[in-house]
């Protein structure tokens, strides 16, 4: 859901943050696999497939995406952290960066287990927004960038397909009401601006049915 004026910017920008840097040593996943199952199972399971839909499913999901999310809910030297979310602070206060490149590696190369559609008629919304944006409100068509199965692409952009629904709903509402701000450029908090609670709702519930 990235407006193609900004391509070029978002893929520098990535291509640096997760570029290898002198150092840096292959992610040790057995550790990692002994985080996820002794701490992040609670929420997101040992294997990333969230069972709780307010919480999201990690598995399968992008590395580099993983990787940026943990980096920024990580409070630096006492500076707050970059995505506000009181739990996962908690969570990436004691991981090293070493910690959170394993953990990405480790939950990106999970199975996915993807979440259900549940109401046809928004199913129907959301496909058309999916796939055609809605123009007179100047929102262009999520597959733009996440894929039309909704697979995304490593470093920009995040898988979708087969996300919870609740967990989606809640994160465009919290690009709306800029509670979450870690968008590059914006580009989420522009769109989600206009974007309605039912065209949410919709969009929600058709990610969710995608097979990415």
């Amino acid at each position: 859901m990235i407006r193609n004026s900004a391509f070029a910017l978002l893929i520098t920008l990535s291509t640096s943050l997760y570029a290898a840097q002198p150092g840096d040593t292959t992610p040790d996943l057995a550790k990692a696999k002994s985080t996820a199952e002794s701490i992040c199972v609670a929420c997101h399971s040992a294997d990333g497939n969230s069972t709780i839909s307010a919480n999201p499913i990690l598995a399968g999901q992008h590395r580099e995406y993983l990787l940026k999310q943990l980096t920024e809910f990580k409070s630096v030297d006492g500076k707050p952290q970059v995505r506000n979310n009181a739990v996962m602070l908690g969570m990436t206060a004691t991981l090293s960066g070493d910690d959170m490149r394993g953990l990405a590696s480790y939950f990106s190369q999970q199975k996915v287990k993807p979440a259900k559609a549940t109401d046809p008629k928004l199913v129907a919304a959301g496909k058309i927004l999916w796939r055609r944006g809605d123009p007179d409100k100047g929102i262009p068509a999520c597959a733009g960038c996440h894929g039309p199965a909704g697979a995304g692409l490593p470093v920009q952009y995040p898988r979708l397909a087969g996300q919870h629904a609740e967990y989606t709903e809640t994160q465009l509402k919290n690009f709306r009401s800029e509670e979450r701000s870690n968008d590059p450029e914006r580009m989420m908090r522009t769109i989600a601006d206009k974007l309605s609670d039912k065209q949410i709702k919709a969009l929600a519930d058709y990610i969710a049915g995608l097979r990415g």
